[in-house]
């Protein structure tokens, strides 16, 4: 069986990934399941589920902007209402939901030993990040002896299924990731590519104005 663990509609502002379009392609990919994440809200999901009406498993996801960074928790009923990581992490159990770190050297820095006792995976391949990170994010979730998914965290057409979860016929997804039961397979995009996909994603939340001072951000960024 192969899923996406890692998905965002235009329910995330950042997103032009309709739900009917990421069922259409997840289908097309021969995809078994995907989880729509979208960011601190699961709407998009909800929206994706209802509208499922064949063999493709949709899971209820969000990926919460906390004060420690982001936390993806998925097999949710319920929207996350705090943005406390240590309130996050409880009301993710509490929905009998699967906390997961998502591309940790991406954004933020999670090397506490405090922090990673709370968490239940760890992302080791994301399609959006670079190689080097990833492989970073796979040495720290072995050191902590933690399982590790993949997610595409797709927000365009063109990167879902860049990236997948093989997971053996039959088994109980949320057992089965859990263990550690899980291979990952695929590649991350290229780097201009994920240079485009933010662009487009920056264009779409901030305008114009917002794109344009990204670039230059970027651009003073290389010259310092």
């Amino acid at each position: 069986m192969k899923f996406d663990f890692h998905i965002h509609s235009i329910y995330s502002k950042d997103s032009i990934l309709k739900p009917e379009r990421i069922v259409k392609i997840a289908k097309k990919e021969g995809f078994s399941g995907v989880a729509i994440t979208d960011h601190d809200t699961i709407r998009g999901a909800l929206k994706t589920k209802s509208i499922v009406q064949d063999n493709l498993e949709v899971i209820i996801g969000s990926e919460v902007k906390t004060d420690k960074g982001e936390i993806i928790g998925l097999f949710l009923n319920e929207e996350i209402k705090s943005r406390n990581f240590l309130e996050v992490i409880e009301e993710i159990r509490d929905q009998d939901g699967i906390s997961v770190l998502p591309h940790p050297y991406r954004n933020r820095l999670f090397e506490s030993k405090d922090i990673l006792g709370m968490i239940d995976l760890v992302e080791g391949l994301n399609g959006r990040t670079s190689k080097e990170l990833n492989y970073r994010a796979q040495e720290l979730a072995k050191n902590h002896r933690l399982p590790m998914i993949a997610g595409s965290d797709a927000h365009t057409p063109f990167e879902i299924g860049r990236v997948m979860n093989i997971l053996q016929e039959n088994d109980d997804i949320k057992k089965c990731i859990l263990k550690g039961n899980v291979t990952l397979n695929g590649k991350e995009l290229p780097h201009h590519l994920r240079i485009f996909s933010s662009a487009i994603g920056r264009y779409k939340r901030d305008g114009i104005a917002g794109l344009a001072a990204s670039f230059i951000n970027r651009i003073s960024n290389k010259k310092r």
